[in-house]
């Protein structure tokens, strides 16, 4: 039963064995969540860290059961970095798919610091490294919004 359990909530109830880019898959997975709590931003609130926490508890242990450091079809490291590049932000179409996007980018080519913290160990590597690429993908979102009239829907 432990397997199991970690092996849906890692996967994202199996989303990561997509079988081509499963982290992209996991991303798409995080933008229809996203638009199933958008309008509530406490039970937005919830399901981010009910996920980080989650995230942090299975995706190491993942990585023992699976016996592979950083396994492709773990993607609920994906699903958090999206949503965290989503939150906050004021709803648009247009920028969830910027959002998608520049997060995909930030989450494949892993600029510093990002690269850094995927050498961690374990579940922390494993989650931090799109933390902080959903955290670079908001910080430049909110900067757009900022300054344009991009939000204006």
């Amino acid at each position: 039963m432990y397997k199991f359990l970690v092996k849906t909530v890692s996967t994202f109830f199996y989303v990561g064995y997509f079988p081509l880019i499963p982290g992209t898959a996991g991303s798409v997975a995080a933008v229809f969540l996203f638009f199933l709590i958008k309008n509530n931003p406490l039970t937005y609130l919830a399901a981010l860290l009910t996920l980080l926490i989650l995230g942090f508890l299975v995706s190491g242990a993942a990585e023992k059961i699976m016996r592979k450091t950083d396994p492709p079809c773990v993607v609920i490291d994906e699903v958090c970095g999206m949503l965290i590049g989503l939150l906050f932000l004021p709803y648009d179409i247009r920028l969830v798919i910027i959002a998608f996007l520049i997060f995909r980018i930030l989450d494949t080519l892993k600029p510093y610091p990002i690269s850094s913290f995927e050498k961690l160990k374990g579940g922390w590597g494993i989650m931090s490294d799109d933390i902080i690429a959903g955290l670079y993908t908001n910080l430049i979102l909110q900067a757009v919004v900022s300054v344009t009239s991009l939000s204006a829907a």
